[in-house]
């Protein structure tokens, strides 16, 4: 009978011990954390300044709270870290929202920067005989799934007359893009900032398009819904600091740059050209830029590239909603 009993608690012991396992292993299950906020972050951006800058985590510190970093190589696998629960907030472009809210993410949009039609573009080597984005139709172009350089794509593909599927799009992360670019093994590579630079001071590539007049390329900063539920004062707080970082990288652009450079790995003029083309002037969310990204989300279902329709402003701020 105490074995049976023993071996009886021992199964309630481990019953217990994989509830709590899953339980960390649900989406935002951490999420309620007040003593960590966890940001993520890509190579290049505000949220970078912020972090190098490093006010908002004396700033968080003095509440008891603190601040982890986590890179990201691109907005997509950023989001899904938020999706998975591994981060709390973080900055992505127009797309990755979109195909993130479509996979059943619970996020919130908290702010943007205006919008930077001229950070991303389509680009094609120097000597190459492609002059027209109509010249794309039956091309081999990378670009990143899910990124904003993909509705970029969309939208000039439009403009041009060409279908998407007369395109052979080619989905690559931004490194291995940059080394099938230059190997020639794609025809034209749809990229954004601080990459775009680097190929265009660096490789000589030549921008076939970019966004002016297509697309808005807002950057939107988003938090996980349960951690900005729970915690509406610590995002007040990022977002503060966001926009002091901002407008000092603005105010300051040669002390921004040596500020980046470093952090980068770039050649000064790379990280200068990058840095001229940015937006600057960080603001709270707006109907009328939710309604942008609606269009976005429109799109990316009629060419069946996200499962259903969505409503975007499912992941509007409660006051918008």
């Amino acid at each position: 009978m105490r074995s049976l009993i023993r071996v009886s608690r021992l199964s309630v012991f481990r019953w217990l011990a994989a509830l709590l396992c899953a339980s960390l292993l649900l989406p935002g299950a951490q999420a309620q954390d007040a003593k960590t906020l966890r940001i993520g972050f890509q190579k290049y951006g505000t949220l970078t300044i912020v972090r190098a800058l490093g006010d908002l985590d004396k700033r968080l510190a003095a509440q008891g709270i603190t601040v982890k970093w986590t890179e990201f190589p691109a907005g997509p696998q950023l989001l899904e870290g938020l999706n998975v629960g591994s981060i709390d907030f973080g900055t992505v472009g127009e797309a990755p929202p979109v195909f993130a809210q479509a996979a059943g993410a619970a996020l919130v949009y908290v702010g943007n920067e205006p919008p930077s039609p001229t950070s991303e573009a389509i680009l094609v080597p120097k000597d190459s005989p492609i002059q027209r984005v109509a010249d794309l139709k039956g091309k081999k172009v990378a670009l990143n799934k899910g990124s904003n350089v993909h509705y970029l794509l969309v939208k000039q593909l439009e403009r041009a007359g060409v279908t998407y599927g007369d395109v052979n799009v080619v989905y690559l992360t931004p490194a291995d893009a940059r080394a099938a670019f230059e190997r020639g093994a794609v025809d034209a590579w749809v990229i954004w900032d601080p990459f775009q630079a680097a190929a265009e001071k660096q490789l000589g590539a030549r921008v076939l398009a970019d966004g002016t007049g297509v697309v808005q390329n807002y950057q939107f900063f988003l938090a996980a819904r349960g951690y900005e539920k729970a915690h509406p004062e610590v995002i007040r707080t990022v977002l503060d600091e966001v926009r002091k970082g901002d407008l000092w990288a603005r105010d300051h652009r040669a002390d921004a740059v040596a500020l980046l450079q470093p952090v980068l790995g770039l050649d000064k003029a790379v990280v200068e050209l990058a840095a001229e083309r940015l937006a600057y002037g960080v603001q709270p969310i707006t109907r009328e830029v939710l309604q942008a990204q609606q269009q976005v989300a429109d799109a990316f279902y009629a060419l069946k590239l996200i499962p259903k329709p969505l409503n975007v402003f499912d992941a509007a701020p409660s006051d918008l909603k």
